[in-house]
């Protein structure tokens, strides 16, 4: 286990009662986190029903459609089933291995049935900006930084570059508010701050939490939370074994409690049914590079033209451009690591910061460290240039208990205007951060006629909707999420097993049918929707027999009109419409 000097176990900065000043202070700053927030997602909330961000319109459309689907759920007295047929009918998907955000979509179910689920979206994502600032902001305060210092801190947090790429979409990563929490949590059970029982409920709560947010995120905070807690360690080995008890049974709690909670669902995960192992991604497209560290997008206010093209011609899209922190940054948390070394708490979160940026960059050579974890158990499946979120956070927490630091060794008799130099020094430092506004362009709009075509069907008839959803149009996910209809989707943007069992992307098919041929026609269709160019090759007429003996639809839905190809593809197949409803043909078999 770990241990600290006691200059950070009981910090009388942490432990004092606040007086009216810091109540004041404090929620000016929170009022400034949630200010900034907005500030960031203006452009969704001018129309926040209709619009979302721009970039990555295949995840947004994906959370969109989990947000309805958590939502129908609670509307129908129940939490939302964990293996369903709702998408990807009739083999369906297991929750558990998709980004289904489910927590926050149970929680904001209210704002999903009232206003739409691209509102409750747009509130997540204000949310997981401000929270995520305020929770490090409330830890940093606990471990002894003082109030500005901290506000400053969960400013870098919250707001880091890390945060705004990955609002493009990547609901489940940006909603970064636990994870201070979680390592506050695992902190105070192995330095014997407070009740050990009391903080292994707390810690197993939050765990639980995060694993019905993202997995992913929680797995990033359990190694930066093993690192530090390493480091620490390190610091005063004789320290170890006397605190170990304590911390055993801390953890211990944590970890049932947690499993109180979660285990059914990971078991129906890991054992339930569609089950997978691996990953369907190519982790060695998912890293860093240093030159990222130093390189800006264009979601950061100072950038040029050939830095922003740069971070967009990368392996991975924007959404995963995560890295950056400008040289200024860089400088001085270098500075200040080598100046406070001595200083356990600057030691342990600047070296968490190194190790964690270190990660990022993956492991495909055996020089760099995640080559020797990125093949055990959970681990394979982490995305590395995602350790860049928590290093944000590890590096935001270095940075404000070196200010305070700097400010402490400054001579009483300068004042202070001299001694606040640190914080000059820090705020030029973070310039580069600032972030742009996030950019949001319309959600694809619901057809007309959509709605009343589903009126005329049966209510559980097995419906094939054109375009056939999938990554490359997820139109239907989106149409199905802002209105309910249908009940259930044939394909689909899922991750699920292979035949095999391994873990891949639109696998449509059960492994009794010919996938290939299914997930063909789907395409071909789709090529004649989106642009009546054919995309993909001309399929025969087997293929598409394939994909009709697989769902067996007893109504097809396309969003089309009468003279288009696609409406004469489907014609030669199903025959004259049986009606049409505005933008909506329908055939009947």
């Amino acid at each position: 286990m770990s241990t600290v000097p006691s200059a950070v176990e009981s910090s009388p900065v942490a432990e004092r009662s606040p007086g009216r000043a810091e109540h004041g202070a404090r929620w000016l700053i929170l009022s400034c986190y949630l200010l900034g927030a907005v500030a960031l997602t203006w452009r969704l909330w001018i129309d926040p029903a209709s619009r979302a961000q721009a970039g990555n319109p295949e995840d947004v459309d994906l959370l969109a459609w989990f947000m309805r689907y958590a939502a129908t759920a609670v509307a129908h007295g129940h939490l939302p089933a964990l293996v369903t047929t709702a998408m990807n009918t009739p083999r369906g998907i297991n929750v558990m291995w998709n980004v289904s955000f489910l927590l926050p979509g149970i929680l904001l179910s209210p704002v999903t049935l009232l206003l739409g689920p691209q509102v409750s979206l747009t509130v997540a994502l204000t949310l997981g900006f401000a929270g995520s600032a305020a929770s490090l902001f409330w830890v940093l305060r606990r471990w002894g930084a003082s109030i500005w210092s901290a506000a400053l801190g969960g400013a870098v947090y919250g707001f880091s570059p890390a945060l705004v790429d990955s609002a493009i979409g990547h609901y489940h990563m940006q909603f970064a508010v636990l994870p201070p929490l979680i390592i506050d949590a695992a902190l105070r059970i192995v330095t014997r701050r407070g009740r050990p029982i009391l903080n292994g409920i707390w810690l197993g709560l939050l765990t639980a939490a995060q694993v019905f947010i993202g997995e992913e995120l929680l797995t990033l905070t359990a190694v930066a939370g093993v690192v530090l807690v390493v480091v620490l360690a390190a610091g005063q080995p004789r320290s170890v074994a006397r605190r170990a008890r304590g911390a055993a049974l801390g953890l211990a709690t944590g970890a049932g409690v947690a499993l109180v909670i979660c285990g059914y669902a990971l078991w129906v995960q890991f054992h339930g049914p569609l089950t997978e192992h691996g990953s369907p991604w190519i982790t060695s497209n998912f890293t860093s590079h240093p030159a990222n560290w130093v390189t800006p997008s264009g979601t950061m206010l100072f950038h040029a033209r050939a830095s922003a093209a740069a971070a967009a011609s990368g392996s991975s899209r924007l959404p995963e451009y995560l890295g950056y922190l400008g040289w200024p940054l860089l400088v001085v948390l270098v500075a200040a690591a080598i100046r406070y070394w001595r200083d356990p708490r600057v030691r342990a979160t600047a070296v968490t910061w190194a190790v964690l940026e270190l990660f990022s960059l993956g492991g495909t050579r055996a020089a760099l460290p995640w080559h020797w974890l990125q093949g055990l158990p959970v681990l394979s499946q982490v995305l590395p240039d995602r350790f860049a979120i928590v290093a944000d956070g590890a590096a935001a927490a270095a940075l404000a208990f070196s200010l305070d630091l700097a400010r402490s060794a400054a001579p009483q008799t300068w004042g202070w205007q001299r001694r606040g130099w640190p914080f000059a020094v820090a705020v030029l430092a973070l310039l580069p951060l600032i972030p742009l506004p996030l950019h949001a362009g319309a959600a694809p709009p619901v057809p007309v006629g959509w709605q009343a075509a589903f009126a005329r069907l049966a209510p559980d008839a097995r419906v094939l909707v054109v375009p056939v959803p999938d990554s490359h149009t997820p139109e239907a996910m989106r149409w199905q999420a802002d209105t309910g209809e249908p009940a259930s989707l044939m394909g689909g943007w899922f991750v699920g097993p292979s035949r095999a069992g391994k873990a891949t992307t639109e696998y449509w098919t059960d492994g009794s049918s010919n996938a290939e041929f299914v997930a063909e026609a789907g395409q071909y269709l789709d090529s004649l929707w989106g642009t009546g160019l054919l995309e993909y090759k001309r399929i025969i007429h087997t293929q598409i027999d394939t994909m009709l003996a697989y769902w067996r639809p007893t109504a097809v839905v396309a969003v089309t009109s009468p003279g288009s190809r696609l409406a004469r593809v489907l014609s030669m197949v199903f025959g004259r419409p049986a009606f049409r409803v505005g933008q909506v043909l329908v055939w009947r078999r």
